[in-house]
C-alpha cells in the first residue's frame, strides 16, 4: 500500500522525509511554501540537492505537494486571479526542482460570478501555467465539499475544467474522502462508495485518479461542511475506510493522510490504523 501522510516542512524542506519514515509512510505530502501566504522564499540548489538525497535515504515515493490555499484560479476579480496563476505557476516551478510527482489545488470559489465562469476562468489559467512550465510533475485538481460557491463538489464540474484545457494529459484528480462524504457520497455505507467510484469512472475515468486523500469527517453526509477528523472517529467511520482501501479498483491508488497529528510524533493512530485495515 502507497501510504502517506501531509509532515510539516519546518526546518527545511529536506527534514519532511524523516517525519514521514518515522511514522510507518512511505509516501508523503507537503507544503513548498506557507500555505496561508502569498510570499515564497527562494530555495538554494544546496536545499533542493538535500531534499533529493533524504528522499533517496527514506526511499518516500511519491513525493505530493499541496498548493497553497490563498490560490482562486476562477475568481472575478482580475487582481487575485493574475495573482493565483502567478503563485501556483511558482508553486509548479518549484516542484519541477524537487522532483516531486504531484501538485494538488483547489480549484477555486467563482465568488457569485457564475459557474460556468469560474470554470472557464480556471482552464484559462492552467492552459497558461502548463504553457509556460515544462515539467514531469502533473497538476491534480481536488474535490471540494461544496460550501459556498466552491467549484469540484460534483465530478462533472471537475471534468468540465479537464476538457478545456489544451494539455490536458497533465492534469489528474485527487479526491479527498471527507469532500465526497459531505458533499454527496454516503461512504459510511457500502452503496456510498460503489456510487462514488461508479460516477468517476463514467464521468472522468478511473485512471485519471491519482491520489486519495483520506480524512474522516466531523461533519454527516451532505453537510457541505469540511472538518477532518482521525480514521474511525468521525462520521465515515472505520469500517468504510477499510472498504475503501481493500477495493479492487482503489487499492493500487496513492493514499494520503491529512489528519491531525497527534501529541506523540513518533508514531501515529491513523497510519497503524490503517495498516491494520489493509487486506495484503
Amino acid at each position: 500500500m502507497i501510504l502517506g501522510k501531509h509532515v510539516s516542512i519546518a526546518g527545511g524542506l529536506d527534514q519532511a522525509f524523516k517525519r514521514a519514515a518515522d511514522i510507518g509512510c512511505n509516501s508523503m505530502q507537503i507544503f513548498v511554501k506557507n500555505p496561508r501566504g502569498w510570499k515564497m522564499r527562494e530555495v538554494e540548489a544546496e536545499e533542493v540537492e538535500k531534499f533529493k538525497v533524504e528522499r533517496n535515504k527514506y526511499k518516500i515515493n511519491p513525493v505530493v505537494v499541496h498548493a497553497a490555499y490563498l490560490i482562486n484560479l476562477a475568481s472575478p476579480k482580475i487582481e487575485l486571479w493574475e495573482k493565483s496563476i502567478s503563485a501556483l505557476k511558482s508553486e509548479y516551478e518549484r516542484c519541477d526542482r524537487l522532483g516531486a510527482e504531484y501538485l494538488i489545488f483547489h480549484p477555486g470559489s467563482h465568488t457569485g460570478s457564475g459557474l460556468e465562469r469560474g470554470i472557464q476562468k480556471i482552464a484559462k489559467a492552467l492552459n497558461q501555467i502548463l504553457a509556460e512550465v515544462e515539467t514531469e510533475t502533473m497538476i491534480l485538481l481536488e474535490n471540494t465539499a461544496g460550501a459556498g460557491t466552491s467549484i469540484g463538489e460534483e465530478f462533472t464540474q471537475l471534468k468540465a475544467i479537464i476538457d478545456l484545457v489544451d494539455q490536458s494529459s497533465r492534469l489528474g484528480v485527487c479526491v479527498d474522502s471527507c469532500h465526497a462524504f459531505t458533499a454527496q457520497y454516503n461512504l459510511a455505507e457500502p452503496e456510498g462508495l460503489e456510487e462514488l467510484i461508479t460516477d468517476f469512472d463514467q464521468v472522468i475515468g478511473l485512471k485519471h485518479l491519482k491520489v486519495i486523500h483520506l480524512n474522516d469527517s466531523k461533519y454527516d453526509c451532505c453537510t457541505n461542511k469540511d472538518e477532518h477528523a482521525h480514521i474511525g472517529e468521525g462520521k465515515i467511520g472505520s469500517e468504510a475506510f477499510k472498504r475503501l482501501i481493500n477495493h479492487s479498483k482503489l487499492e493500487d491508488k496513492i493514499f494520503i493522510l491529512e489528519t491531525p497529528w497527534f501529541d506523540n510524533q513518533e508514531k501515529d493512530d491513523d497510519v497503524i490504523l490503517l495498516k491494520e485495515l489493509r487486506e495484503d
